[in-house]
């Protein structure tokens, strides 16, 4: 079993109430718009880091993360993105994909808005875990914590950080 512990948009921001939470997990995964390295090099230091980078990120991140990162953690297919649109109006970069070769848990970001809808048409989970940063329109800073169980995705929770 592993604990994830799933965070976007960041924008350069990183705070102990963050650390916090990424001492408790197994694994964290940042679904893009980084901002400063300074964010991912805090998260490593402390726990095995997955991440994409997003629209806003510079060429550093970008040669540090991918846009894209497929893998498997337990039995479960993961896809993360920055930008991939939700469930049934995916983006057209992801659309076809994830009609032909469906992850279990489809994850992104950029919205700012924290969304987890079942896609029972391709049977992914998508997620996106809102905004972790100070910068934005959001209003209340947040994450995901889940756990995976072999094949199953469960002990979803929602982490409110407080007002950005």
């Amino acid at each position: 079993m592993k604990k994830i512990l799933l965070l976007s948009d960041t924008h350069s921001y990183i705070d102990d109430r963050i650390l916090h939470y990424v001492e408790q997990a197994d694994e964290v995964w940042h679904a893009g718009d980084i901002g400063d390295l300074s964010v991912t090099d805090a998260i490593e230091n402390i726990k095995p880091l997955r991440a994409v980078y997003g629209n806003i990120d510079n060429d550093k991140a970008r040669v540090s993360f991918p846009l894209h990162q497929r893998f498997h953690c337990e039995k479960v297919s993961v896809w993360i993105t920055h930008i991939g649109g939700y469930p049934p109006k995916y983006n057209s970069n992801t659309r076809q994909e994830i009609k032909n070769n469906p992850p279990d848990l489809f994850i992104c970001g950029h919205s700012h808005i924290l969304k987890v809808i079942p896609d029972k048409t391709n049977g992914v989970l998508h997620m996106n875990p809102g905004a972790a940063g100070k910068h934005g329109f959001h209003k209340i800073r947040t994450m995901l914590r889940f756990t995976i169980d072999q094949d199953k995705i469960e002990n979803l929770e929602v982490i409110e950080l407080g007002k950005k």
